[in-house]
């Protein structure tokens, strides 16, 4: 079941602010909903869609692509793209519901503005590592591909090999969202950033509720280089 978008963004100047979206949350309700998971990662998304990612529902190839790797807990997913205009806001309080488009984990297939399908921890970064290498091949030098990660995700080699490579092949418009929430199993010498600064990315960490520290965070740019931020996150998580 496909679902149709409306350009009808929250507020009245075409803007949203954290009470409107979290409105717009608590719209969806039911079970399984990994709430935590989904406000961990509302601010992050907001500053991505409102300061940053050059995305909009009628752009095509020239775009900035984001992949949700952190899965679990799409509310605020669905929140910030029902605000952008991707989608209606009408179709959030059927989230999880039979036969509804918004799932537990996004299916890039049923919902407007998804790029990838979310599921199996580790598998985001991979897959936006190759579409920065194909966005390069095809000249498309201005398109940035923002990934978002659990720090619990760092526990999948997949996620390591990821990082080294991009790392050595210098894939300068690879951006990395880690949401902080010290939920890792195993942790790194030195903190999250080491382990992507050993294989040449740049690095920053900010507050995770810090919208003017993220958007800083974020606009880093280092030539030839990945980017990480480091997004802390003081709450609990029961989820990746």
């Amino acid at each position: 079941m496909t679902m149709t978008r409306t350009s009808r963004p929250v507020g009245s100047d075409g803007r949203a602010d954290l009470s409107e979206l979290n409105a717009l949350m608590a719209q969806m309700t039911g079970d399984e909903k990994h709430s935590w998971a989904a406000t961990s990662t509302l601010d992050v998304l907001w500053v991505l869609y409102d300061r940053v990612l050059r995305v909009t529902p009628e752009m095509a190839e020239d775009r900035d692509r984001f992949f949700l790797s952190k899965g679990h807990g799409p509310m605020a997913y669905y929140a910030v793209l029902a605000a952008r205009g991707f989608l209606a806001r009408e179709e959030l309080p059927r989230f999880g519901v039979f036969r509804s488009p918004l799932g537990h984990h996004p299916d890039r297939m049923l919902v407007p503005g998804v790029e990838i399908s979310s599921g199996s921890l580790g598998h985001g970064l991979p897959l936006a590592v190759g579409t920065a290498l194909g966005l390069r091949a095809r000249g498309l030098a201005d398109s940035d591909v923002w990934v978002l990660l659990g720090d619990g995700e760092l526990d999948e080699g997949s996620n390591h090999e990821a990082i080294a490579y991009a790392g050595r092949v210098g894939l300068d418009r690879l951006k990395v969202v880690v949401i902080d929430n010290a939920s890792a199993s195993h942790g790194w010498p030195g903190g999250i950033e080491a382990r992507f600064a050993v294989e040449g990315w740049s690095t920053a960490r900010a507050d995770a509720r810090d919208h003017g520290a993220l958007e800083a965070a974020f606009k880093e740019h280092s030539p030839g280089r990945p980017h990480v931020v480091v997004a802390e996150v003081e709450e609990p998580s029961s989820s990746h």
